[in-house]
């Protein structure tokens, strides 16, 4: 296991944002989670919050504290317009392929491309309970656990296959909601990679996008 700071910042940053983009809040497999930015001091964890300015860090975290304190059945329905697996369209879809492929398939070349390089790695189900997929969610738990596991694979990670997308997909994903938790979210979820990628000094070469 990496002691290194910026790695444990790392691991952090993934371990405490990537479950909030897979898991329904009533299904609690994260209630510990939620209950640790409810009750958290924002000005403290801000200070605490890597990557981040101090203020800007402890702004957003209390925009998700004034969503998680509102109506519990409203964040829920939300999570599910948002992320849900169904046949509704979503609003701002949290796969990276969708945003890169032409047609908006899912599983596209870029999934293809990643599946290939975590195999070539040997980065097996340890990493990502065997979901690979460029889904925001995982990637975030997968950035977490290479931080810790395989440091030295995170600048191509990073650059080659997960901050090409997202900036993108997490501005549409402000545009696309009004609760104050999940934009919160998506900013703090935004300036925390955009300061891992400054922290690391990665050149990103960005796709095109088609929507």
């Amino acid at each position: 296991m990496d002691s290194n700071p910026t790695s444990l910042s790392i691991a952090f940053i993934g371990a405490s944002l990537g479950p909030l983009y897979l898991v329904d809040p009533e299904q609690g497999a994260c209630s510990q989670l939620l209950e640790a930015f409810l009750i958290a001091d924002a000005e403290q964890l801000g200070r605490e919050w890597p990557f981040v300015d101090d203020s800007e860090a402890a702004a957003l975290i209390a925009q998700m504290k004034q969503g998680l304190g509102g109506d519990p059945d409203e964040m829920v329905w939300e999570f599910r317009r948002l992320f849900a697996i169904g046949p509704t369209p979503k609003p701002a879809p949290p796969w990276g392929s969708y945003y890169t492929d032409r047609e908006g398939a899912i599983c596209s070349v870029a999934t293809l491309e990643l599946r290939r390089w975590l195999a070539a790695q040997g980065i097996g189900q340890a990493a990502g309970d065997g979901k690979v997929e460029d889904h925001v969610g995982h990637m975030l738990t997968l950035m977490s656990w290479m931080a810790l596991n395989a440091p030295n694979l995170l600048p191509e990670f990073l650059s080659r296959h997960f901050l090409v997308w997202t900036e993108h997909f997490l501005g549409i994903l402000q545009d696309s909601t009004a609760h104050p938790f999940y934009l919160g979210l998506a900013a703090l979820t935004n300036a925390s990679l955009c300061g891992i990628r400054d922290e690391l000094q990665l050149s990103i070469t960005y796709p095109r996008f088609y929507r």
